[in-house]
């Protein structure tokens, strides 16, 4: 029998923004075997709700040399070489695009030599992709020249042409701004020039700085950035446009940082609309899901289901969804056991955790999004048309009983079954506690009551200064309850709904810091005990 050759697929992921993976980045880490990044950033990445990593997949992070600077290329290519050559499928993320931003053709030349295949996935290239993040028009009188040194040298040859062009666009790293400055000028350019310098480009973190050419160095000193950090420096006439283009680092919440107390894996579609505003979310899980105590009423209504006891099955949380598909598992079942039966779910989230199972829901409420809202639509009993009056509704142990009450109203019999339990979760780290308190954190979302109560819990309530969002009236009153002023009230119990509102009330605080005539201060940046300006 032939031995299966392996294969290395460099897949570039752009500058920072995880937004920006092309669908065969998507499809190449699904099916990887392996997956190699440069560094612990990059792993991020794996973490957004459009990526799915097997569980089997080994993550490999080269990480910096012994003398804290990147690997030479050859280390680089033995890393990918050794995991490729027993015929696995290996990724190999970088930043940027493959070949224009992170020099991996030795990688590529190495595979090669090494008898295994590879191809490339490119990526939008941090060139051209970190300027327009910083609101940079590209398309200027005079040109446009481009300069990927991350190694770090100028040389005059390279050089020749700055002085030429119209507008001039280097990629490099922080460590070396004073050489590139020196080379700027030695090539031609004018040491009063107006320059830009932009940190972390395309991510939530990104920072732009002014100034002339000569005053780079300085303004990389003032960043604190790591000497490896990979900074993007643009020279010329397109740099005077910029505040008019401003369009990422004026984003409402760019900048904030968010705290979201929820389990992990259900912080997806929040984290990612966060991200979508400029913020940078920080997850704390407040609770931890474990089975039920006793697994006999869920092994019961299982068998039950596949038997066609039930008419409807009503699904009020992701975590419900999650452990009645885990239960199916252990019995060897799928979603094809819900043939002929209806499906339920309270909102748009829970709904889409039903069809990525395979499962399209009959019923999802179009106005409120929460149980009762669930329960307003829900059709009455009919002896006539329903040929069974039963409906499973697996939940939470701490599950309040409005859905099961409005049901046994409209004529259903209804089987509550504890599917699983909400325990507190640990408390945070030291200095996660302490930015709570002291009001490092810039707003916190609460997606239920019970974030709320187990927040409070385990790390304390957040500081007067930190801007409240819940998630609907219920969690607000909860947060009232526990000493907290709620700034924010989400319309529809949804996440986007929360985010959207979240976003909306940054905005405006925004506008009246401008119409005031004044900077705009984050609530994290306020003095202790200063009213904050209210929408």
């Amino acid at each position: 029998m032939p031995v299966a050759k392996g294969r290395v697929i460099f897949v570039g992921t752009g500058p920072g923004d995880p937004d920006l993976l092309t669908l065969g980045a998507v499809a190449a880490l699904r099916d990887a075997d392996a997956i190699i990044l440069d560094t612990e950033s990059l792993r991020g990445i794996l973490d957004h709700e459009a990526i799915t990593v097997d569980p089997d997949a080994e993550v490999v992070v080269i990480g910096l040399a012994e003398n804290g600077r990147p690997p030479a290329p050859s280390a680089r290519a033995r890393t990918v070489v050794r995991h490729a050559v027993d015929g696995a499928r290996v990724v190999r993320l970088v930043s940027g695009d493959p070949f224009l931003d992170s020099g991996v053709a030795d990688e590529a030349a190495a595979c090669v030599k090494n008898g295994i295949d590879f191809e490339v996935i490119p990526g939008v290239s941090s060139l051209t992709a970190v300027p327009e993040y910083a609101g940079i028009a590209l398309h200027q009188a005079g040109g446009v020249h481009f300069v990927s040194a991350m190694d770090g040298r100028f040389t005059k040859t390279q050089t020749a042409q700055w002085a030429a062009v119209g507008t001039l666009v280097v990629s490099t790293r922080a460590g070396v701004v004073g050489d590139l400055v020196e080379a700027a000028v030695n090539a031609g350019r004018a040491a009063d020039e107006l320059a830009m310098i932009t940190f972390h480009g395309g991510s939530t973190e990104q920072r732009s700085a002014y100034g002339k050419l000569t005053e780079l160095t300085d303004l990389t000193a003032q960043a604190e950035v790591d000497a490896i950090e990979a900074v993007h420096v643009m020279l010329g006439a397109a740099v005077e446009r910029r505040e008019d283009l401003d369009w990422f680092e004026t984003k409402p919440l760019f900048g904030w940082r968010v705290l979201v107390p929820r389990t992990k894996d259900q912080a997806g579609p929040l984290t990612n609309r966060l991200r979508g505003y400029g913020a940078h979310s920080e997850e704390v899980p407040t609770i931890s899901v474990e089975p039920p105590r006793s697994p006999q009423q869920m092994d019961k209504a299982v068998r039950g289901l596949v038997e066609g006891r039930y008419e409807w099955v009503a699904f009020t949380s992701v975590n419900a969804v999650k452990a009645v598909r885990e239960k199916f598992e252990e019995y060897g079942l799928d979603a094809r056991a819900f043939s002929g039966l209806k499906v339920a779910a309270v909102g748009q989230t829970t709904g889409a955790a039903l069809q990525a199972w395979g499962i399209e829901p009959d019923l999802v409420p179009t106005e409120e999004q929460s149980a009762a809202g669930l329960a307003a639509e829900w059709p009455p009993y009919d002896d006539v048309l329903d040929p069974i009056n039963r409906v499973f509704l697996p939940r939470a142990d701490i599950a309040t009983e409005t859905l099961s009450a409005e049901l046994t109203k409209l004529g259903w019999e209804v089987e509550d079954v504890t599917a699983y339990r909400t325990v507190r979760a640990a408390p945070p780290a030291a200095e996660v506690r302490d930015a709570i308190k002291t009001g490092k954190f810039d707003a916190v979302v609460f997606t239920s009551s019970s974030t709320v109560r187990n927040l409070v819990g385990i790390a304390g309530k957040p500081h007067a200064n930190t801007v409240i969002a819940a998630i609907g009236p219920a969690t607000a009153k909860t947060c009232t309850e526990h000493g907290l002023r709620v700034d924010v009230v989400s319309p529809q119990p949804a996440v986007t709904d929360l985010v959207d509102s979240l976003a909306a009330f940054a905005a405006e605080r925004r506008d009246e810091y401008t119409a005031a005539g004044g900077d705009v201060v984050k609530p994290s940046e306020m003095k202790r005990g200063s009213s904050r300006r209210r929408s």
